[in-house]
């Protein structure tokens, strides 16, 4: 009996008869049984619960099938091979870069120390009587052999109290005796070699001499230096950034909070099976971590947490910079850890800034990714979207777009600032068409230029249609035709900021966002691209006619999902395209989609309105060399007088009869052309819908007889009835205001 027992809890529990219950039990070590089962056969399952028998429980896959396979054929081939040849060595842009940042590092470095040259010979003077006495110090502790002193003293102390350690005296003295009288033959021979290097030295020319005492003033000074006091001053001052390694990846992705993830943890996974490939540096500028999250959890989970992330890592913000790797699975994390903030970090030049021209059949640079290799752009064959919050570098990054596009000195450039703070005002000397302002003879301006587009168009495609196969094989502008003066095909760049100022206008509107809408689905095959920035992407600003068709996207900061999406595409938001985790100081950063197979982070090139200038300034010497100086670069004022539709539906209702209640519309438009050339020459019954749009008058079914084959037949056209409806409402509205 315990003389001490424990007394029992006073809880209604009969704990002694539980005891009694399990007291012939086993214990079982679970985490043992636990590893055992990991790497459980059939044959182990069966040889464990000998009632299971043959027809106990078996594996649905053999064990070969659960076996991965290894050093096969098919995975060979299906292997990705790392490169030869190291990206810096292939790309002559990057090489070059390297190189002139390496002669420039040196060049300072010269610069630097040369400069501070009589400093450091000063210093060496002040140092020289120290380190000659070191030296004598040194040599003087070698000759005795001082250094084993310490070693044949304790050993004295010690045959105090054991005489047998004498003997081990006896035979180190024996040892320093020889070391001693051998270190001394060595000193005189130096001490004879000496006298005769200074008597030849006394018997050389100057210029020997005093290279000899420079180099004995520099090894004493350096000998004499103190230790925490460095001869040379520091040229460059480094911060390096701490190494990326896995455990502090899985001890950061462990602290956000993901269900997936903790569950995963709690089970006993310690997160070494979740790099695929070793940590490593990329370009030089930071750390690549592949990360294959445990199942069923997604990368964009992490992507969402990237300011947690971050701060897990102990890394700036805009140092941080986590993307779903979509070509291998959901849960493929690519972690990318820059030593330096990327919002902060000094930028690559822009390498069109001083020189070079841009063929908009191929790429040029936009801006630059995370790891600081330049991001470019096709322009060609594609329309743009840019979104972004305001004041995040929306305008810049149009403006560069426009900036690439007027260095082909072939293109057409027409420019909308519908903000109307002059942000494209540098691209004035080189634009066929330049407007700023959203006032009302600011958008019959842009409409009356992209009304003077969207026939260009049709024109076009008309020339492609016609053009023999061999010359025009995929039935659209190639960059041989573009070159080819004759056809007219040269591109055309239409850049609208705010566009959304264009698209709610409330009488030019509907027409503005058929017309785009049409560039944007048809003029990229026949040379003619629309890029449109706004800063409030949504389905009535950004009509998704338009959204749905532009292949280029650059999102920068935005706030939600909606935007998100608006933006770069349906559903990026939910497979980790983020926008929304750019932070407030991340301007000039987004999502460039659409270039690629796959969106990337891209920092714009940081273009000023001087430097925009100096661009301009060389762009245009280059189409004057060319003879592509057109329309409002050469001085030319666009004809707004035909978009003026206050009179279009008194004009209609003027060449339509009271006895001629339904009209065609090509009967219309013959008789508006009679009525008024100067305004309606040209007019087709497309721009005569449009016009018409903004006052709710439709087309429709309408019988009449064909004037040339006195045959009836049923085509689109007006009623009488609709137009004087229309000038009714028009009337009491300009009279009285609109009613809700």
């Amino acid at each position: 009996m315990n003389p001490n027992p424990t007394p029992e809890p006073n809880d209604g529990f009969d704990w002694q008869a539980a005891e009694n219950d399990v007291s012939h039990a086993d214990v079982v070590d679970l985490d043992a049984v636990r590893e055992r089962r990991a790497n459980y056969t059939p044959a182990d399952l069966a040889a464990e619960d000998p009632d299971d028998g043959e027809d106990g429980p078996v594996l649905v896959d053999s064990i070969a099938a659960q076996r991965r396979p290894r050093f096969t054929l098919s995975g060979f081939r299906d292997a990705t091979r790392v490169p030869i040849v190291p990206s810096w060595l292939k790309s002559s842009a990057e090489f070059g870069g390297n190189l002139a940042w390496a002669a420039g590092f040196g060049l300072h470095s010269i610069a630097y120390h040369g400069l501070r040259t009589p400093k450091y010979a000063v210093k060496l003077a002040w140092r020289t009587p120290r380190g000659f006495a070191r030296i004598c110090a040194g040599y003087n502790r070698w000759l005795w052999d001082l250094e084993g002193e310490p070693v044949r003293q304790a050993i004295v102390r010690a045959a105090v109290d054991k005489p047998d350690e004498a003997k081990m005296y006896d035979r180190l003295s024996s040892k320093r005796d020889r070391r001693v009288r051998w270190r001394g033959m060595v000193t005189v021979f130096l001490a004879v070699a000496l006298m005769l290097a200074v008597g030849a030295l006394l018997l050389a020319p100057h210029a020997a001499q005093y290279a000899t005492l420079a180099a004995l003033l520099i090894l004493f000074g350096v000998v004499g230096a103190p230790a925490d006091k460095p001869l040379l001053d520091t040229a460059v001052v480094r911060n390096d950034a701490a190494p990326l390694t896995s455990a502090e990846v899985f001890t950061a992705l462990s602290v956000l909070g993901i269900k997936g993830i903790n569950d995963a943890i709690r089970r006993g996974d310690n997160g070494k099976r979740w790099f695929p490939a070793p940590i490593a540096r990329e370009n030089g500028v930071g750390w690549r971590a592949e990360v294959e999250l445990p199942r069923g959890v997604t990368a964009s989970s992490v992507v969402e947490k990237r300011e947690e992330l971050a701060a897990a890592l102990t890394r700036p913000l805009g140092c941080v910079w986590p993307e779903a790797n979509a070509e291998v699975h959901p849960g493929r994390l690519v972690l990318f850890v820059a030593d330096k903030d990327m919002s902060r970090a000094k930028q690559k030049p822009f390498p069109l800034l001083k020189s070079g021209t841009v063929n908009l059949f191929k790429a040029a640079p936009f801006g630059t990714d995370p790891r600081g290799a330049v991001v470019t752009i096709t322009l060609m064959y594609a329309s743009m979207i840019i979104g972004a919050l305001p004041r995040f570098g929306k305008t810049f990054a149009l403006r560069l777009a426009l900036l690439l596009a007027c260095l082909d000195p072939r293109a057409w450039i027409e420019a909308f600032d519908l903000k109307g703070t002059g942000d494209l005002s540098p691209l004035e000397p080189v634009a066929h068409a330049y407007r700023a302002g959203d006032d009302e003879e600011d958008i019959e301006y842009v409409v009356t230029a992209l009304r003077e587009v969207h026939a260009e168009m049709r024109r076009r495609t008309k020339v492609i249609r016609d053009l023999p196969r061999d010359l025009c094989p995929e039935n659209k502008v190639t960059d041989e035709l573009a070159s080819n003066r004759k056809l007219k095909l040269h591109p055309i760049a239409i850049g609208i900021d705010e566009c959304q100022r264009g698209f709610e206008h409330p009488k030019y509107g509907a027409e503005i966002e058929e017309i785009a809408e049409d560039l944007v689905r048809r003029g990229p095959a026949v040379g003619i691209f629309l890029l449109l920035a706004t800063q409030r992407p949504d389905a009535k600003s950004l009509p998704t006619g338009i959204s749905a068709n532009a292949v280029l996207r650059f999102c920068l900061k935005v706030m939600g999902q909606t935007e998100n999406d608006m933006v770069l595409g349906t559903s990026m938001y939910r497979n980790g395209i983020r926008a929304t985790m750019f932070a407030r100081r991340d301007k000039g950063i987004g999502y460039l989609a659409g270039e690629g197979d796959e969106p990337v982070i891209v920092k714009t090139f940081e273009i000023d309105g001087p430097a925009a200038e100096a661009i301009v300034a060389r762009a245009r010497a280059a189409r004057e060399r060319y003879g592509n100086i057109t329309g409002h670069a050469a001085g030319v004022v666009l004809d707004t007088t035909a978009v003026r539709r206050d009179t279009v539906l008194q004009d209609v209702l003027g060449v339509m009869a009271e006895a001629e209640p339904k009209l065609w519309t090509e009967v219309i438009t013959e008789r508006l052309t009679a009525l008024r050339p100067d305004v309606y020459a040209g007019l087709t019954r497309d721009q005569l819908t449009a016009a018409l749009k903004p006052y709710g008058v439709r087309t429709g079914q309408v019988w009449g007889t064909d004037p040339e084959t006195n045959r009836g037949a049923n085509r689109k056209g007006i009623t009488r009835a609709d137009i004087l409806n229309a000038i009714t409402k028009r009337d009491r509205d300009n009279g009285n205001g609109k009613t809700k």
